[in-house]
């Protein structure tokens, strides 16, 4: 699950941050670097999870109107989402309740989160759909799950205000988590039962290797990054750039200079759009140019021993 997307802005994030604050201690921002790391696979599982604590305060909501619907002799309500197949699958997986059962936090300690999530569910038009469609299947069930996600709990401003209160990373991770949980949504079949595989937290121990191995190469060649950058931004004007853009390019420069399989421009794409995302609203043009210009210098010099495309990176 933990990408190499999600690695590059880590490091940028430890990077910045072991130099704010002074301390210059290599080993304790590595072991950050990991722990955040984990906490990204820690939000994964924990969101897999909501689905299936709203599906439970669906439930609870379900026994208060069968109760009613048998006092008053009216017809027993729908039971489709409160027992919708995917997210029973789901609430039964082994390794989502393996995971879990680790953890000192669950759904069940936010009550009145849970029981205004439901409320928005249940009156979004998306839910009336659903429990008016006259498809009653397993890939239907999953399928509402996924768009349900996608409407109204990825961009859910009350989740990520709860979400940032739990844990510091979770606000910057929370965007690129989203992904894998739709993408584990859409994995999930019915045959697979409590088997059902969820994401590992590592694809390889090659990505997790690549995330101490970049960090460390950041850190311990910063001297002679920063000298390519002056060797060959001669016509550049160093004032212009941020301070986290320098940090970016000497990552990105790391990750040029010490993975020989992973191709200039990918490198050079990839840190222009975590500037994007990180700097000034100019850095992504600025920095493409920069990386591009330093690529070229370390190829010609012989000190990148990588092939350069003739033409330029587009920002």
């Amino acid at each position: 699950m933990i990408n190499r997307e999600l690695i590059r802005i880590k490091v940028v994030q430890l990077t910045y941050a072991y130099y704010q604050n002074g301390s210059k201690n290599i080993e304790a921002a590595e072991k950050e670097l990991v722990f955040s790391l984990s906490k990204a696979y820690d939000l994964y599982n924990y969101l897999l999870a909501l689905i299936v604590g709203i599906t439970r305060e669906s439930r609870r909501h379900l026994e208060v109107a069968q109760s009613k619907a048998r006092r008053e002799g009216t017809p027993m309500p729908s039971q489709k989402f409160a027992y919708n197949r995917f997210a029973m699958q789901l609430e039964e997986n082994k390794m989502l309740n393996e995971f879990m059962e680790t953890q000192k936090k669950t759904w069940n300690d936010e009550p009145e989160f849970l029981r205004k999530l439901y409320t928005l569910i249940a009156e979004s038009q998306l839910y009336k759909d659903y429990m008016e469609d006259k498809e009653d299947s397993y890939d239907a069930d999953r399928e509402f799950w996924r768009k349900l996600y996608r409407t109204l709990i990825q961009n859910n401003a009350d989740l990520d205000a709860l979400l940032e209160e739990q844990s510091l990373y979770w606000n910057d991770d929370k965007e690129i988590v989203d992904t894998f949980v739709l993408k584990t949504i859409k994995r999930f079949e019915e045959k697979n039962q409590a088997r059902q595989e969820l994401l590992p937290e590592y694809d390889n121990e090659e990505d997790k290797e690549y995330a101490r191995k970049l960090f460390r190469a950041t850190i311990m060649n910063a001297d002679e990054y920063q000298r390519y950058m002056s060797e060959a931004s001669r016509n550049w004007d160093f004032s212009r750039l941020a301070y986290m853009d320098i940090v970016i390019m000497q990552i990105a420069l790391a990750e040029m200079l010490t993975f020989p399989s992973i191709p200039i421009s990918v490198t050079i794409n990839e840190y222009v759009e975590i500037s994007k995302l990180y700097s000034t609203p100019r850095s992504g043009s600025y920095i493409n140019g920069m990386l591009d210009s330093i690529a070229r210098h370390l190829v010609a010099t012989g000190r990148l021993l990588k092939h350069i495309d003739e033409k330029k990176q587009q920002g």
